[in-house]
């Protein structure tokens, strides 16, 4: 269809005579450098801070627990499940409320607004 199509398109090859390979960093000995196993640990975390990203607002952390006891962490972690059923209970039974008190208002609310629409056009 297009007498100048000449086939695939390659990238011209330029050699490079100063070319020595993939770049490496240069490894600078450090005679002060001593490798610490332990540079993560502290006696005692005073903050601790998350960043977020969220599109609902109203997200809330609690139970944050840092530790290096395996022990502790599986203790934390019963508690904290049961006090989390406790809490989905008691959340049911708070959406459960809200549920049949909206149902109690809408049954009082007869829908006589088609009613009163017309009552107010013929009033006027």
């Amino acid at each position: 269809d297009n007498p100048a199509y000449k086939g695939e398109w390659y990238v011209k090859r330029i050699s490079n005579p100063a070319y020595k390979g993939f770049w490496e960093a240069k490894k600078i000995a450090n005679p002060e450098y001593e490798d610490d196993t332990e540079v993560y640990k502290y006696d005692d975390f005073g903050f601790i801070g998350f960043d977020l990203w969220q599109v609902k607002g109203g997200t809330i952390f609690d139970n944050v627990m840092i530790t290096d006891d395996v022990a502790e962490a599986d203790a934390f972690a019963k508690k904290w499940k049961a006090l989390s059923e406790v809490e989905k209970a008691k959340k049911k039974e708070a959406d459960e409320a809200k549920k049949s008190e909206d149902s109690k208002k809408s049954e009082g609310d007869d829908d006589d607004d088609e009613e009163e629409d017309k009552k107010e056009s013929e009033e006027m």
